[in-house]
């Protein structure tokens, strides 16, 4: 094992991305293990076994992607800010392989978070050793995945989309052009491109659209319940950060963080919307 003490850029809590666990351990390609914390002095240490190793984990880290100019612009935003000035620091964490960003887009389509990851887990155990890989995922086919949990659709999606694009190649392309092409495979609409885009791609341009959370939240800020292309105009005003945007909202909403939303809202206009 190799260790490398790096300085985050910008307003960076580690503890706040690992729901307070204080390391961070994850599964690195080709078997091999990474770990993290960060120190009273701020600081990040960084563990994996070589120099490739550490390079993935810092991006999965997010501590190069310097957040100031996004605290800046919205610490004041009447419904952002206060989320802003709690979360500070708090940056979304990545998955090691694209891959596995997009088994995570395609089994949290509209079905209940725990069962979403059920699923995903599942998979991943399917595909041998952790993380998954483009390869391992497409050697599956739509019945195993069917067997898994999957729904037919779905797999179907899963699968083509690991099977024809070289995924891991995205994160070198430019993200509008990477959004282009995601959104014209049938099966992935733009909450599917938000986590791919958040989690494999390390872009904070696209939020997670139509998220249930995020529907939430909207319902009770117009006192509807809203369509979930609706929630697309929420995040709309933080522009190149409404991926980040997004994430902070929820974060601060299920933290009672966000001004004139609460839960019992939600479910007051829910009832009466049924």
């Amino acid at each position: 094992m190799i260790e490398d003490v790096v300085r985050p850029r910008g307003p960076y809590r580690l503890h706040l991305m690992t729901y307070r666990r204080p390391t961070f351990e994850t599964a690195l390609p080709g078997g091999r293990r990474g770990q993290a914390w960060q120190r009273s002095d701020g600081l990040v240490v960084l563990r994996a076994p070589d120099e490739e190793s550490l390079a993935l984990l810092r991006f999965m880290l997010a501590v190069d992607s310097d957040t100031t100019e996004f605290a800046q612009r919205f610490r004041h935003d009447p419904l952002l800010g206060p989320s802003i000035r709690s979360l500070h620091g708090l940056r979304p964490l990545r998955r090691a392989t694209v891959a596995h960003s997009v088994l995570r887009a395609v089994c949290g389509q509209l079905i209940e978070a725990r069962r979403a990851l059920a699923i995903e887990r599942a998979i991943v155990r399917a595909c041998g050793e952790p993380p998954p890989s483009r390869h391992a995922i497409g050697a599956l086919s739509p019945a195993q995945l069917r067997r898994l949990g999957l729904a037919t659709q779905r797999a179907s999606t899963l699968v083509r989309v690991c099977r024809t694009l070289d995924l891991e190649a995205l994160r070198a392309q430019p993200i509008e052009a990477v959004a282009a092409r995601l959104l014209r495979e049938r099966g992935l609409g733009p909450w599917s491109l938000g986590v791919i885009a958040l989690e494999g791609l390390g872009s904070y341009r696209h939020g997670l659209v139509g998220d249930l959370a995020l529907v939430k939240l909207c319902s009770a800020l117009r006192g509807r319940w809203v369509e979930l292309h609706e929630t697309a105009e929420l995040l709309a005003p933080y522009e190149e950060w409404a991926g980040l945007a997004g994430v902070y909202l929820m974060k601060g909403w299920s933290a009672g963080l966000v001004p004139g939303a609460s839960a019992d809202r939600a479910r007051l206009v829910r009832c009466r919307a049924a």
